[in-house]
C-alpha cells in the first residue's frame, strides 16, 4: 500500500477541562482534524489507525472504520472536518497515525497523520 501526498492533515487540540478529573488520573482532550484533497480524484475515507501515547510512555493502539461513524467522500479541492475525544491518564500525551483512503479508480492507499500532542496548555514547554 503506497502513501498519497496529496491529501493534507492539520489538526487543533483542546483540553476539556470540564469533562475531566485529574484527582482520578482523566484528562479528556478534543481533537479537529481537517483533510484536504489537494489531487483530482474523488477519495473515500475507510478506516483509521491511531497509536496514543500517554505522559508516561504507555501506548494505546486503536483501529476502526471510517472516523465518527462516517466513512466520507472527499472531492478534488474540498475538505473534511471532524472532531473527535480522548482520555488520557496524564496531563500530556500524543497521538498519531494513518487512514486508509480509495481513491474513485479504486486503488489504495494510506495517508499519514503527523504526531500531535495532547496537553494542558500549562504543561507545555
Amino acid at each position: 500500500m503506497k502513501s498519497l501526498s496529496q491529501v493534507y492533515i492539520k489538526v487543533n487540540s483542546i483540553y476539556i477541562e470540564s469533562q475531566s478529573i485529574p484527582k482520578s488520573n482523566r484528562y479528556v482532550f478534543a481533537y479537529t482534524i481537517t483533510i484536504n484533497n489537494l489531487g483530482k480524484k474523488l477519495l473515500q475515507l475507510i478506516s483509521r489507525y491511531w497509536i496514543i501515547t500517554n505522559g508516561n510512555g504507555k501506548k494505546t493502539q486503536i483501529h476502526g472504520e471510517g472516523v465518527i461513524g462516517k466513512k466520507p467522500y472527499i472531492k478534488p479541492g474540498n475538505d473534511f472536518k471532524y472532531t473527535s475525544g480522548a482520555i488520557l491518564e496524564t496531563p500530556i500525551g500524543t497521538m498519531q497515525g494513518h487512514y486508509i483512503m480509495i481513491d474513485e479508480n479504486g486503488n489504495i492507499f494510506h495517508v499519514d497523520i503527523p504526531v500531535f500532542r495532547l496537553a494542558i496548555k500549562t504543561y507545555i514547554h
